[in-house]
Order: C-alpha cells, then structure tokens, then sequence
C-alpha cells in the first residue's frame, strides 16, 4: 500500500488528490481517495465526484477494448450485439469509413462533435484538435455551445482572443455580484475556485458581501449575503438597466485610456431603465439602483455571470454587461476585481489555442455563422436530415453524449440512425454512443498524465502542476492521444486529395510527441521559470502568486491593444432586445440545475453519486403547483414546444413562482445503451423539451427559460 499524489479532472475545479493505492494480487487498485492539503490551489477541498474516480476505473460497464456494432440477422436494430476487435481493425474500419465520405461527398459530409470532458484531457488538448484538422469539415461540433459559447464570443470581440477571460479575484474583493452561476455546487466555471465555500466564509469574515441574482434560490443563493428572484432570460434587462444608473447617476469611474467606445454604450443603454427593467424580470426598480450603487462604492468589487446568463436568447448581451460592470467601476485588472492569470503554459499569448473568429462560413441549412471554428450545435440535427450537397453522412463523437447534452435531444436521437457511418471515441455505451457502428475506448484518468492546459488559465490563483498516471495502462489499452494519432495518420493516407508532403511529415512527427514531451516544450516557452523537472519533483503544484494587476494593456490580444467596448454585434442584439415583445406574465418557465455529486451526463454509472435522496424531480414553487390542482410527489406532464416527458413534481420555495427546474444530464435507460447503474436512476431529459430554434446571437443554446406547461398525468 502506498499514497500518490494525483489530481481530479472531472470539473474546472482541478482539486488536488492523495490516492491510496493497494496491490490487490491482480494489479494496483485505488482503494482510497482524499484531497491534498499541500496543493497551493485547492489546499485540501474534495467533493463527491472526486472520490468517485475509482469508480470509472473500476466499472464494469466500461470499454476496455474497441467493439464493433454486429447488426442483427433479421434487420432489427434491437437485436444488433456488440463484439470486441482489435486495434488496428478498429482503426481501419474507421479510418476507411470516415475517408470513403469525404472522398465520395468531400469533407462536410463528416461531422464531429466533442463533447464537454475533451478540454479536461491532456491528450485531447494536445493531439485532438490535429485529428480534427486532418477531417477538415466545418461541421464541427461542441459542447461550448451548449453553455458558454457567448462568453469566448465576447473575450474575442473586446479583448482580442477567445480565451482572454476576465477571472474574479474572490480571495480579495469586497463585493462579489453573482448572475446565474452556481459556484457552491460547480466550484466555479471559467473560474477555477476549489473551495469554493471557504473562499466565501473568508470573504465575509473580512466584510465583504456576495448579492446573487438567480431564478432559483441555490445552493449558492442560501449562503449568498444577498439573494435576488430574477425572471429567466431577463437578465440582460437587469444587467443593461445596472449599466444605465451608472451613467444617469454619475457613477462611472475612471476609464481607462485603452478602452474606445464608451459613449456608444451609453447610448446603447439609454433605454433601458430600472422601471423598464422590472415590468420584464420581476427585479423592483429600487433593487437595481442600489446594487448598482453599491458595486461601484465598494472599494473592491467585482461581477461574474456563468450558465444561468450564457443559455438564454441575449446571453452575449449578458456577458458583454458583466465586462462592462467591471470596466466602468474601475475593477477590471485591478486587485479585488475582474484579474487575469499569469500561467506556465500561456494558451493566450503563445497561440496554443487561437484568438477566435466570427462567420468565416455559415451552416448549410439554416446560416448560422460559425464563431471560433465551430457551428452551433443546435444545428447538428438538420444537418444530418436534410438531403442536398453537403449533407453530414458521418458523425464521429468524442467523449460526447449529445442526445442527453444539446437542445431537442430526442430529435437528433430520431436523426442518428439515418447516417451512413457512426464512430465514437468514448469509454461507454451511453445514449449517443449505442448508435456507432464502432466504438474506440481511451484509458481513464487515473492511467494516463495530466495537466490542465486551459484551467490554470482561468483560476482565482496563478499555479502550475504535472501530475503523472496513478495507475499503468493496460499493455492492450490506448491512450487518446494515441487513438487520434493513429486515425489521424491513417485517415491522411486513405484520403484522395492528401495534403503536401511536408505538411504530412510535420503532421507525422508532431503527433508521434506525447503530451508530456508537449509540455515540457511548452514550459520552456514560459517566462514563469518552471519546468517539467520542477513540476516532477513537486507533483502537488508549484504555487506562482495571486493575480497580479496591470496586465492590461499589454496583455490585450487586439491587434492595436486597444479595449473595444461597444462591438457592433452586440450593439444590434442590444436593439434586437430593445424591439422584442414584454414575456408572457402567466406562463411557466423551465430552467435547468445541477448537483454536486453529478457530471453532466456522465457520472451516473457511479452507485456512490447516485444513492441517498432521488434529485431528478421537477421543481415547482408551492402556489403553481396549487394553481394547477397538483400535490407534492404528483407525476407530471411537462410540455415545451418541441416534446414533452412524464416525472415526478416536489413543491420547493426555492423556486420563483412561474418557474419550474429540471437537473441537467438525467433521462437514462434508452434501448441499446450499456450503463446499468445510470439506467436505473430515475429521471428525463431536460434537452427533450429545450428547442433548437431557440438561439443566442452567438448560437449558444437557450435553454434557460423554456415556456412549458405542467399538467397531471393523464388530464386532457
């Protein structure tokens, strides 16, 4: 028996572990699970799914070898079985499908969707986005448009690169305004904060305050100083009025002389008054004027928006107002404020992931633009079902379950049969992946090495840390940097039109590099003086100091470094949202929740998060429930436009009257899927009822504020 020092990829929060490893007779097992007190970062915070690692490693419903879908000999796809191959007969078929579309119907005709867990994998940083290169279709997919997609929108459009994300300096300021985001169950998104809870208790023992503004009273809203019921998809109404009292009662700061466009925002404001603001987000007039008023008394202060701002029709609006709340009280790139990280491995200012770009090409049916290489994933679905040149005939997903993760998801589950070719590189037969003609399964977490490429970028602390595998792989098991290596190696070699020679050889030798010897490079690059031999010697992380003010200009990635606050883009939306009709006062609206034992769709095969309290239910405030004639632990039918699903409804005063919540990745237990604890967790899928038309500006799903209506089981 004997400890190593690890690390938990499975959310932003990047926690530090010590894991217990014991030599079974049959191999070393991870037999316990603890966080590590000496990280700089996380400084011994553990939650739930951090403990639970050794559950993936230990599942029995996980792939270890490839497997290829058998169909069944009378057509049936209810009969099909699955049969465990080889690798390299695993790689050719794949590689032999995927370059038989694009030379029959050229690169579109392949989509590829990568789903959330990619950027929380080391290999899929570094090798991944090759694989995809080498596809060269614009019909790509990710889960960054499902939740996030107008914050790297906005970064690119004002700061110059998509992740140039301001981050809050929680361990110093003095008022921390929070909009839709729920760090006390996530511990931060595009804010790296373990423990949380801590940081927060530290804060208030120092005076300082947190004013959260949310539809429902979370986990975060019940040790908030402040909570404030907000209207779904109002937000942007509350947020731009903030702005507008800023400039009406003379209380913006000092601009800095960098920035361009500030009278164009108060203009764009103008509108937008508190009363205004009320009539459509429930927020009282008086409410706004004085959180406004305080954020810009507060000697440190800083606003942050996460999910709840990102997933509704004016989420670019959203985020664009949270920028400009930091700017225009003087917290940006200031102690206490709105800061940015001082990493390593600088993904920013070295290029390692580009500064982004807005409508290069459109989606084929419905022109949405692309922003930063990617099309919106809500429109997948019709791509795949509308016939014509450049139809997707083929789909490769990675570490993705769309069906259960992306708006209308029983419609894209209807679409996938009808594809030519389905491959997947995923550890499970989950709802998506039960469809792939063949299936490619990486090692876990606990076999492979680790840095947090983008995370470090985004954290409340500047720190560095490599953390080896735990485990060793199994002699017959790949890696994923080794699947994309060898897809994408066979696939140039299968493709009619092949790339030039040099480029092919530079493809060839960049990709035989492991990811560690990627890092060590990329440390070298840095100016922070640590090493991969450094980091080696210390495998609980190097701490690099808190954010440092006075990164700005300088670290502006505009061509000119200049601050652009008014993009034109967002100026539109802003008289798009100035034209649009008032909500409906009497309908119900559906937004979504998280807990902390969950991980998106994924972590349901675990029996650890899965036991204790059923947290699937509908969550209804006790008068609509009384409105409707319905009791607590009644089942219901909730209906959206685009589809409807059966639960059970708890009558909860979290929740703002007129708004109802469903957690996110539930809705297991579909035909062909090969999760057996997941399926049986009771629960649907939120995504069943979300609708892909609904869209913001940036293509980001709106999910938040679906119109539903909620009826008992059965009534007419």
């Amino acid at each position: 028996m004997e400890t190593r020092v690890g690390v938990c990829n499975l959310c932003e929060a990047i926690c530090g572990l010590r894991l217990t490893v014991e030599d079974t007779g049959t191999g070393p097992r991870v037999t316990g699970i603890r966080g590590n007190p000496d990280d700089p970062l996380s400084r011994g915070h553990l939650c739930p799914k951090g403990v639970a690692l050794a559950d993936v490693y230990d599942d029995p419903d996980r792939l270890r070898r490839p497997v290829r879908r058998v169909p069944s000999p009378d057509g049936d796809p209810a009969g099909d079985r699955w049969e465990e191959i080889g690798w390299d007969e695993a790689l050719d078929l794949v590689a032999d499908a995927l370059a038989a579309t694009i030379n029959r119907h050229g690169r579109d005709a392949v989509a590829v969707y990568l789903g959330n867990p990619n950027v929380h994998s080391l290999g899929s940083m570094t090798h991944g986005t090759a694989l995809v290169r080498t596809l060269g279709t614009r019909n790509r997919y990710s889960a960054t448009s499902v939740d996030q997609l107008p914050h790297q929108l906005l970064a690119h459009l004002m700061l110059g690169h998509q992740l140039m994300l301001p981050v809050p300096d929680i361990d110093r300021t003095s008022y921390f305004l929070v909009f839709g985001a729920n760090p006390m169950a996530s511990h931060g998104s595009l804010m790296t904060v373990p423990d949380f809870a801590q940081r927060l208790r530290d804060l208030k023992a120092r005076g300082g305050r947190m004013v959260v503004f949310d539809p429902r009273r979370t986990e975060t809203a019940r040790v908030a100083s402040e909570h404030v019921f907000v209207r779904p998809g109002t937000d942007a109404h509350v947020l731009l009025a903030m702005l507008q009292v800023l400039f009406a009662d003379d209380l913006v700061a000092d601009v800095p002389a960098y920035a361009e466009g500030v009278e164009a925002v108060r203009l764009a404001v103008a509108p937008f008054t508190p009363e205004r603001a009320e009539a459509a987000s429930g927020v009282p007039a008086e409410t706004i004027r004085r959180v406004a008023h305080e954020l810009a008394a507060a000697d440190r202060a800083v606003a942050y928006g996460r999910v709840g701002i990102s997933t509704h029709p004016h989420g670019s609006v959203c985020v664009w107002a949270i920028t400009l709340l930091n700017v225009l009280t003087g917290n940006l790139d200031r102690e206490g404020g709105a800061m940015f990280t001082s990493p390593a491995i600088d993904v920013v200012g070295t290029g390692l992931v580009g500064r982004g770009h807005v409508g290069r090409w459109a989606s084929r049916v419905r022109g949405l633009p692309e922003i930063g290489g990617e099309l919106p994933v809500a429109a997948l679905r019709e791509e795949v079902e509308t016939p014509g040149e450049g139809q997707v005939r083929a789909l490769l997903t990675v570490a993705g379950n769309p069906v259960l993760s992306t708006p209308d998801g029983a419609a894209l589950d209807a679409a996938l049969p009808g594809l030519d070719f389905r491959a997947a590189i995923d550890l499970y037969v989950n709802e998506t992946t039960r469809h792939a003609d063949v299936i490619l399964p990486p090692t876990t977490l606990l076999e492979r090495d680790h840095y947090d490429l983008v995370f470090h970028t985004l954290a409340v602390r500047n720190t560095a840390r490599f953390t080896p595998a735990v485990l060793p792989k199994d002699p017959d098991a790949r890696h994923d940097w080794e699947i994309y290596r060898d897809l994408a190696l066979r696939l140039v070699a299968r493709l009619d039109r092949k790339p030039p020679l040099r480029r092919r050889l530079a493809l060839e030798a960049r990709l035989r590099l492991s990811p560690r010897t990627l890092v060590a490079g990329l440390l070298r690059r840095g100016r922070s003086g640590v090493t991969l031999k450094k980091l080696l010697a210390q495998p609980e992380g190097v701490d690099l100091g808190p954010l440092e003010p006075g990164r700005l200009p300088g670290a502006l990635q505009t061509r000119d470094r200049r601050l652009r606050l008014a993009p034109d883009l967002v100026l539109a939306d802003c008289r798009r949202l100035d034209e649009a009709a008032a909500p409906e006062p009497d309908g119900l609206l559906l937004i979504g929740r998280r807990h902390q034992q969950d991980c998106n769709s994924w972590l349901h095969n675990s029996v650890r998060l899965t036991k204790g309290r059923p947290r699937h239910q509908l969550l209804m405030h006790p008068d609509d429930l009384a409105d409707r004639g319905l009791a607590d632990g009644d089942r219901v039918r909730i209906a959206s436009r685009v589809g409807a699903v059966e639960t059970e409804v708890s009558a909860s005063d979290s929740m703002m009257p007129g708004v109802v919540s469903l957690p996110h990745g539930f809705g297991h237990g579909r035909a062909g899927a090969r999760m057996s604890r997941a399926e049986a967790v009771d629960g649907v899928s939120i995504n069943d009822l979300t609708d892909g038309e609904r869209l913001d500006v940036s293509g980001n799903a709106a999910f938040s504020g679906t119109p539903v209506t909620v009826e008992a089981t059965g009534a007419p």
